[in-house]
């Protein structure tokens, strides 16, 4: 047996297997699942943290004006209720100095009252106004209305200054061989002060303030008025002064006043559209036809036909109407002064639902003056039947 051949050689691999020191092969990343792949190292950053921060900035600005808006709101309001609070403190004192000037007149024009009486009327009134200048000192107003509220203070004190000079000048003629003249002078100078009281009220204190109001954009906050003199050509000239200084030296009580005295009813008109209307004058012995709205004005005349000042003077108006309308409708109104030889009218208002359709009467009455003998004039009765407008 041949033996056995050393050189035989088993060929079984083609290729020499790796070394420690050859390179790996590159494997193949399979992608996750969910995730993009990121592009490539020259693209912008990602977008939504920028979209992050814009809608961060703009819940920031958006919040900052909501905040704006709220706080502007508030001081608004504010602003309202300081001058609000304020115009209702002076609503207070303007009315009580308003009932003072009426009071102020009705002391002057009250029948039977003599000089002494009138002027310790007239120094408890110059006491109550001083009373209202102290409520005025004690208000704190606004800062833009500083100058406006002095002005305020200034009308009061005005007007402290005529009663309490009314008062001083009534009390010289007391007793005393005065002339009339003169005193009447001295009277009409401190009753000019009351009339200049309501001067500064208006054109300094409620004008301006109003102004502030509306460049400050206050709104529903209304500056008050105060008139202390209704009527001023009844008490403020010398010959008004003269009137009332007779009348009041002729007043002796329960004596009936030297003279004659008297007033009658000179014309009765129905005003369909309210006062600055046309009117309808009535006629007594005919059938009068009244066109009748709910602006519907009555205005009664009267003449003083005496040689003396009458005052506090009523009127009375009636309209009759059916039980079953509700009665009769009665109004009374005053004439507050009237002088010799002169015409004094008063209106007459909300009269209500009148009677339509069917003929009624209309009743004007004045009462009695003292010393009034002849009161056949005194009252009349006309025919009327109330129409609605065509």
């Amino acid at each position: 047996m041949d033996p056995p051949d050393d050189d035989i050689q088993f060929d079984f691999f083609d290729e020499e297997l790796p070394t420690a020191d050859a390179a790996p092969r590159e494997r193949g990343r399979v992608p996750r699942m969910g995730r993009k792949p990121r592009g490539p190292a020259g693209e912008g950053r990602p977008v939504k943290p920028l979209v992050r921060l814009l809608l961060l900035v703009g819940s920031v600005i958006f919040l900052v004006l909501v905040f704006s808006l709220l706080i502007a709101s508030c001081a608004g309001e504010s602003k309202h209720d300081l001058y609000g609070n304020y115009m209702d403190k002076v609503t207070t004192v303007a009315n009580q100095s308003t009932t003072d000037g009426e009071n102020t007149v009705k002391a002057l024009t009250t029948p039977g009252l003599g000089a002494a009486a009138i002027v310790k009327k007239l120094q408890q009134i110059a006491a109550q106004e001083q009373q209202n200048i102290s409520s005025a000192q004690g208000l704190n107003p606004p800062g833009k209305l500083r100058g406006e509220h002095l002005d305020l203070i200034e009308a009061l004190q005005l007007r402290v200054s005529g009663v309490d000079g009314l008062a001083k000048a009534l009390q010289k003629t007391v007793g005393s061989k005065v002339k009339a003249s003169a005193a009447a002078v001295d009277l009409s100078q401190q009753a000019y002060r009351l009339l200049a009281s309501d001067v500064v009220w208006e054109d300094l204190f409620q004008g301006p303030s109003q102004t502030v109001l509306d460049q400050e954009g206050v709104h529903g906050v209304t500056v008050p008025q105060s008139r202390f003199l209704a009527a001023p050509d009844d008490v403020i000239t010398a010959h008004a002064m003269a009137q009332i200084l007779q009348r009041i030296s002729n007043a002796s009580g329960s004596t009936p006043p030297a003279g004659l005295h008297g007033t009658n009813i000179s014309t009765v008109a129905a005003l369909p559209n309210g006062q600055g209307g046309t009117s309808e004058v009535l006629t007594e012995g005919q059938l009068n036809t009244v066109t009748t709205s709910s602006s519907l004005v009555f205005q009664v005349t009267i003449h003083n036909g005496g040689i003396s000042q009458e005052v506090q003077v009523p009127v009375t108006l009636t309209i009759n109407r059916p039980s079953a309308q509700g009665g009769p409708i009665v109004k009374t109104e005053k004439v507050q002064l009237i002088d010799p030889g002169t015409d004094q009218s008063v209106l007459f208002s909300d009269l209500g639902q009148v009677p339509f359709a069917s003929q009624t009467k209309v009743i004007v009455d004045v009462a009695k003056v003292p010393g009034e003998t002849n009161l056949t004039n005194n009252h009349a009765e006309y025919n009327v039947i109330f129409s609605l407008p065509s």
